[in-house]
Protein backbone atom coordinates (compact mmCIF):
# COMPACT_ATOMS: atom_id res chain seq x y z
CA UNK A 1 0.00 0.00 0.00
CA UNK A 2 1.24 3.49 -0.86
CA UNK A 3 2.16 5.83 1.96
CA UNK A 4 -0.88 7.96 2.87
CA UNK A 5 -0.75 11.59 1.84
CA UNK A 6 -0.58 14.18 4.63
CA UNK A 7 -3.87 15.76 5.68
CA UNK A 8 -4.08 19.32 6.98
CA UNK A 9 -7.16 20.39 8.93
CA UNK A 10 -8.56 23.87 9.56
CA UNK A 11 -11.94 24.67 11.10
CA UNK A 12 -14.00 26.96 13.30
CA UNK A 13 -14.88 24.08 15.64
CA UNK A 14 -12.88 25.56 18.52
CA UNK A 15 -11.21 23.62 21.29
CA UNK A 16 -14.06 23.45 23.80
CA UNK A 17 -16.19 20.89 21.96
CA UNK A 18 -15.45 17.47 20.54
CA UNK A 19 -16.12 18.31 16.87
CA UNK A 20 -12.53 18.65 15.64
CA UNK A 21 -11.48 15.59 17.61
CA UNK A 22 -14.32 13.52 16.18
CA UNK A 23 -13.26 14.43 12.63
CA UNK A 24 -9.71 13.41 13.48
CA UNK A 25 -11.00 10.14 14.91
CA UNK A 26 -12.93 9.37 11.71
CA UNK A 27 -9.80 10.04 9.65
CA UNK A 28 -7.63 7.88 11.91
CA UNK A 29 -9.97 4.90 11.52
CA UNK A 30 -10.00 5.12 7.71
CA UNK A 31 -6.38 6.18 7.17
CA UNK A 32 -4.53 5.36 10.40
CA UNK A 33 -1.10 6.06 8.93
CA UNK A 34 -1.90 9.46 7.47
CA UNK A 35 0.06 12.40 8.93
CA UNK A 36 -2.58 14.80 10.28
CA UNK A 37 -1.63 18.46 10.75
CA UNK A 38 -3.96 20.82 12.61
CA UNK A 39 -3.56 24.29 11.08
CA UNK A 40 -6.11 25.89 13.41
CA UNK A 41 -9.49 25.27 14.96
CA UNK A 42 -9.61 28.82 16.32
CA UNK A 43 -11.24 30.48 13.32
CA UNK A 44 -14.07 32.68 14.54
CA UNK A 45 -17.31 30.72 14.43
CA UNK A 46 -18.92 30.89 10.96
CA UNK A 47 -16.31 33.39 9.71
CA UNK A 48 -15.75 32.09 6.19
CA UNK A 49 -13.52 35.02 5.23
CA UNK A 50 -11.12 34.53 8.13
CA UNK A 51 -10.97 30.81 7.38
CA UNK A 52 -10.30 31.44 3.69
CA UNK A 53 -7.49 33.89 4.43
CA UNK A 54 -5.90 31.60 7.03
CA UNK A 55 -6.07 28.62 4.67
CA UNK A 56 -4.52 30.56 1.78
CA UNK A 57 -1.75 31.89 4.01
CA UNK A 58 -0.95 28.42 5.34
CA UNK A 59 -1.00 26.38 2.12
CA UNK A 60 2.41 27.44 0.74
CA UNK A 61 4.00 26.01 3.90
CA UNK A 62 2.00 22.76 3.80
CA UNK A 63 3.24 19.55 2.19
CA UNK A 64 1.30 18.44 -0.91
CA UNK A 65 -1.58 16.26 0.15
CA UNK A 66 -5.18 16.73 1.26
CA UNK A 67 -6.30 20.03 2.76
CA UNK A 68 -9.50 19.69 4.81
CA UNK A 69 -11.22 22.96 5.75
CA UNK A 70 -14.58 23.32 7.51
CA UNK A 71 -16.14 26.72 8.22
CA UNK A 72 -19.69 25.99 7.24
CA UNK A 73 -22.52 28.27 8.38
CA UNK A 74 -24.65 26.92 5.51
CA UNK A 75 -24.38 23.26 6.52
CA UNK A 76 -27.58 21.43 5.62
CA UNK A 77 -28.61 24.07 3.07
CA UNK A 78 -28.33 24.05 -0.71
CA UNK A 79 -24.62 24.91 -0.54
CA UNK A 80 -22.52 22.14 -2.05
CA UNK A 81 -19.94 19.94 -0.37
CA UNK A 82 -16.92 19.62 -2.66
CA UNK A 83 -13.51 18.13 -3.21
CA UNK A 84 -11.21 19.98 -5.59
CA UNK A 85 -7.96 19.01 -7.30
CA UNK A 86 -5.15 21.55 -7.62
CA UNK A 87 -1.51 21.54 -8.69
CA UNK A 88 1.16 19.30 -7.13
CA UNK A 89 -1.36 16.52 -6.56
CA UNK A 90 -3.17 18.53 -3.88
CA UNK A 91 -6.84 18.15 -2.95
CA UNK A 92 -8.98 20.67 -1.05
CA UNK A 93 -12.07 19.34 0.71
CA UNK A 94 -14.79 21.45 2.30
CA UNK A 95 -17.98 23.47 1.76
CA UNK A 96 -18.45 25.39 -1.48
CA UNK A 97 -18.99 28.77 0.16
CA UNK A 98 -15.81 30.62 -0.81
CA UNK A 99 -13.72 29.05 1.96
CA UNK A 100 -11.46 27.23 -0.50
CA UNK A 101 -11.26 29.93 -3.17
CA UNK A 102 -8.26 31.99 -2.00
CA UNK A 103 -6.29 28.85 -1.29
CA UNK A 104 -7.02 27.56 -4.78
CA UNK A 105 -5.89 30.89 -6.23
CA UNK A 106 -2.67 30.60 -4.23
CA UNK A 107 -2.11 27.11 -5.69
CA UNK A 108 -2.67 28.28 -9.26
CA UNK A 109 -6.36 27.48 -9.73
CA UNK A 110 -8.66 24.49 -10.00
CA UNK A 111 -7.90 21.42 -12.09
CA UNK A 112 -11.09 19.46 -11.38
CA UNK A 113 -13.93 19.33 -8.86
CA UNK A 114 -16.60 16.95 -7.58
CA UNK A 115 -19.71 17.32 -5.42
CA UNK A 116 -19.83 15.03 -2.40
CA UNK A 117 -23.45 14.68 -1.28
CA UNK A 118 -23.67 11.17 -2.78
CA UNK A 119 -20.03 10.24 -2.21
CA UNK A 120 -19.50 6.50 -1.70
CA UNK A 121 -17.03 7.49 1.01
CA UNK A 122 -19.64 9.26 3.17
CA UNK A 123 -20.67 7.92 6.54
CA UNK A 124 -24.28 6.86 6.99
CA UNK A 125 -26.56 8.31 8.08
CA UNK A 126 -25.32 11.76 7.02
CA UNK A 127 -26.17 14.33 9.67
CA UNK A 128 -27.76 17.55 8.41
CA UNK A 129 -25.50 19.54 10.75
CA UNK A 130 -22.16 17.70 10.91
CA UNK A 131 -20.82 17.30 7.40
CA UNK A 132 -17.31 17.64 8.81
CA UNK A 133 -17.66 14.18 10.33
CA UNK A 134 -19.90 12.49 7.78
CA UNK A 135 -18.70 13.89 4.43
CA UNK A 136 -15.52 15.91 4.57
CA UNK A 137 -13.40 13.84 6.97
CA UNK A 138 -14.03 10.45 5.30
CA UNK A 139 -13.50 11.88 1.82
CA UNK A 140 -10.23 13.48 2.96
CA UNK A 141 -9.12 10.16 4.46
CA UNK A 142 -9.85 8.18 1.29
CA UNK A 143 -8.08 10.75 -0.89
CA UNK A 144 -5.11 10.47 1.45
CA UNK A 145 -5.06 6.72 0.81
CA UNK A 146 -4.87 7.28 -2.95
CA UNK A 147 -8.51 7.37 -4.08
CA UNK A 148 -9.03 9.25 -7.32
CA UNK A 149 -11.05 12.45 -7.23
CA UNK A 150 -13.70 11.03 -9.58
CA UNK A 151 -14.28 8.20 -7.11
CA UNK A 152 -15.19 10.69 -4.37
CA UNK A 153 -18.24 12.32 -5.97
CA UNK A 154 -20.01 13.64 -9.03
CA UNK A 155 -18.10 15.88 -11.44
CA UNK A 156 -19.01 19.58 -11.47
CA UNK A 157 -17.84 22.55 -13.52
CA UNK A 158 -14.81 24.03 -11.71
CA UNK A 159 -15.84 27.51 -12.87
CA UNK A 160 -19.06 27.15 -10.83
CA UNK A 161 -17.22 27.03 -7.50
CA UNK A 162 -18.05 29.85 -5.10
CA UNK A 163 -15.54 32.66 -4.72
CA UNK A 164 -14.89 35.07 -1.89
CA UNK A 165 -15.82 38.65 -2.70
CA UNK A 166 -13.35 41.19 -1.32
CA UNK A 167 -13.17 44.97 -1.87
CA UNK A 168 -10.74 46.27 -4.50
CA UNK A 169 -8.10 48.92 -3.65
CA UNK A 170 -8.01 52.21 -5.56
CA UNK A 171 -4.51 53.29 -6.57
CA UNK A 172 -4.49 56.95 -7.51
CA UNK A 173 -1.78 59.37 -8.56
CA UNK A 174 -1.11 60.70 -5.06
CA UNK A 175 -2.73 58.17 -2.71
CA UNK A 176 -3.92 54.62 -2.21
CA UNK A 177 -7.35 53.83 -0.82
CA UNK A 178 -7.32 50.30 0.60
CA UNK A 179 -9.47 48.24 2.94
CA UNK A 180 -8.80 46.27 6.10
CA UNK A 181 -9.29 42.60 5.28
CA UNK A 182 -8.21 40.82 8.43
CA UNK A 183 -6.74 41.59 11.85
CA UNK A 184 -4.56 38.92 13.46
CA UNK A 185 -4.26 38.24 17.17
CA UNK A 186 -1.58 40.90 17.55
CA UNK A 187 -3.74 43.62 16.02
CA UNK A 188 -1.78 43.72 12.75
CA UNK A 189 -4.20 44.56 9.94
CA UNK A 190 -3.85 42.98 6.50
CA UNK A 191 -4.91 45.23 3.62
CA UNK A 192 -6.28 44.25 0.21
CA UNK A 193 -2.98 45.43 -1.24
CA UNK A 194 0.25 43.77 -2.42
CA UNK A 195 3.58 45.52 -2.79
CA UNK A 196 3.74 44.74 -6.50
CA UNK A 197 0.56 46.79 -7.00
CA UNK A 198 2.63 49.82 -6.01
CA UNK A 199 5.58 49.20 -8.33
CA UNK A 200 4.74 52.47 -10.11
CA UNK A 201 3.89 54.42 -6.95
CA UNK A 202 2.59 56.48 -5.31
CA UNK A 203 4.25 54.92 -2.22
CA UNK A 204 7.78 53.60 -1.76
CA UNK A 205 9.34 51.38 0.88
CA UNK A 206 11.32 53.46 3.36
CA UNK A 207 9.17 56.57 2.92
CA UNK A 208 7.12 58.31 5.57
CA UNK A 209 3.40 58.19 4.98
CA UNK A 210 0.10 59.52 6.21
CA UNK A 211 -2.54 57.02 7.24
CA UNK A 212 -6.15 58.15 7.37
CA UNK A 213 -8.34 55.64 9.21
CA UNK A 214 -11.72 55.66 10.97
CA UNK A 215 -10.14 57.15 14.12
CA UNK A 216 -8.32 59.96 12.34
CA UNK A 217 -4.95 60.80 10.82
CA UNK A 218 -1.71 59.05 11.76
CA UNK A 219 1.93 59.28 10.67
CA UNK A 220 3.79 56.11 9.78
CA UNK A 221 6.52 54.61 7.62
CA UNK A 222 6.72 51.82 5.08
CA UNK A 223 9.28 49.63 6.85
CA UNK A 224 10.68 46.14 6.40
CA UNK A 225 10.09 44.91 9.94
CA UNK A 226 9.09 45.98 13.45
CA UNK A 227 12.67 46.54 14.63
CA UNK A 228 13.05 49.28 12.01
CA UNK A 229 10.78 51.58 14.02
CA UNK A 230 10.49 52.67 17.64
CA UNK A 231 7.93 51.14 20.05
CA UNK A 232 4.55 52.73 19.45
CA UNK A 233 5.35 53.75 15.87
CA UNK A 234 3.03 52.85 13.00
CA UNK A 235 4.43 50.91 10.10
CA UNK A 236 3.24 49.58 6.77
CA UNK A 237 5.02 46.30 6.02
CA UNK A 238 4.84 43.24 3.81
CA UNK A 239 3.51 40.40 5.93
CA UNK A 240 4.39 36.71 5.70
CA UNK A 241 1.62 36.11 3.15
CA UNK A 242 2.97 38.78 0.79
CA UNK A 243 0.23 41.31 1.53
CA UNK A 244 0.80 44.81 2.89
CA UNK A 245 -0.35 45.30 6.45
CA UNK A 246 -0.52 48.03 9.07
CA UNK A 247 0.96 47.50 12.51
CA UNK A 248 2.00 49.35 15.64
CA UNK A 249 5.32 48.27 17.08
CA UNK A 250 4.53 46.72 20.48
CA UNK A 251 0.89 47.67 19.99
CA UNK A 252 -2.28 47.08 17.98
CA UNK A 253 -3.05 48.88 14.74
CA UNK A 254 -6.60 47.53 14.81
CA UNK A 255 -7.19 49.02 18.25
CA UNK A 256 -5.36 52.32 17.74
CA UNK A 257 -7.04 53.16 14.44
CA UNK A 258 -10.39 51.44 15.08
CA UNK A 259 -9.93 49.23 12.03
CA UNK A 260 -12.60 46.59 11.52
CA UNK A 261 -13.44 44.44 8.53
CA UNK A 262 -13.61 46.47 5.28
CA UNK A 263 -12.65 49.72 7.04
CA UNK A 264 -11.30 52.17 4.48
CA UNK A 265 -7.69 53.30 4.87
CA UNK A 266 -6.09 56.09 2.81
CA UNK A 267 -2.30 56.04 2.45
CA UNK A 268 -0.39 59.06 1.14
CA UNK A 269 3.35 59.81 0.98
CA UNK A 270 4.54 62.66 3.22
Amino acid sequence: MATPRPITFLSDYGYEDEFAGVCRAVISQIAPGAPLIDLSHGIRRQDVRQGAIALANALPSCPPGVHLAVVDPGVGSARRAVAVAAAEGRFLVGPDNGLLSRGLDRLGGVLDAVELSRSPFRLEPVSATFHGRDLFAPVAAHLSLGARLEEAGESIDPSSLATLDLPTPRIQEDRVVANAIHADGYGNVTLNLDADMLADGPLREGERLEVRAPDGRFDGIWARTFSDVAPGDILLFEDSSGALALAVSNGSAAGLMNLTRDSEVTLRAL
